[in-house]
């Protein structure tokens, strides 16, 4: 298989794979076509390879700068903006996690403890607070302990994880 096949085929895998940890098709096959690329890519040349208008790639590299994937870069003697992502993976599993934990799983603290207060005291009342309870601590040991793994350096992370294994 030549480069460009595999380097296509990744985008497709990368931009199907997107819609799992939270983004859309079109800005995870962005993110996959900068972390395969050697060199910043400039909007013209991300349109260029990705079939996409100029208006998509703006708003899907904006919101990958915003998760922190992907940096601007500029190139002497050239006025275009360049864009590049981050290479560590490990890194860019952390900020995912990162991003979706303050997407996803704040909001839903934040609404848990809100639905607690419930005013009545008659026993299907005490059942959904018990119950809205017990999902909120378990929700937040799950991000507890996402922070705590997500602190880690990657080998510390999988060195632990193949001792508790074992």
């Amino acid at each position: 298989m030549k480069f460009t096949e595999a380097q296509l085929e990744f985008i497709q895998l990368w931009g199907n794979f997107g819609s799992q940890w939270g983004i859309n098709k079109t800005m995870a096959q962005v993110h996959a076509l900068l972390l395969t690329s050697d060199e910043a890519l400039s909007t013209d040349e991300i349109m260029e390879t990705l079939g996409i208008s100029r208006g998509g790639v703006n708003t899907n590299v904006r919101e990958l700068i915003v998760w922190n994937l992907v940096y601007k870069s500029a190139k002497p003697g050239d006025r275009k903006e360049f864009f590049v992502a981050e290479k560590d993976i490990w890194e860019v599993a952390k900020r995912i996690t990162r991003e979706r934990q303050r997407r996803e799983i704040e909001p839903l603290m934040h609404h848990l403890n809100r639905l607690k207060n419930v005013d009545e005291a008659d026993p299907q009342s005490l059942n959904f607070v018990k119950t809205v309870g017990d999902i909120e601590r378990l929700v937040g040991r799950m991000s507890s302990a996402s922070d705590t793994l997500m602190k880690l350096e990657e080998n510390t992370f999988f060195g632990t994880l193949i001792r508790k294994w074992k």
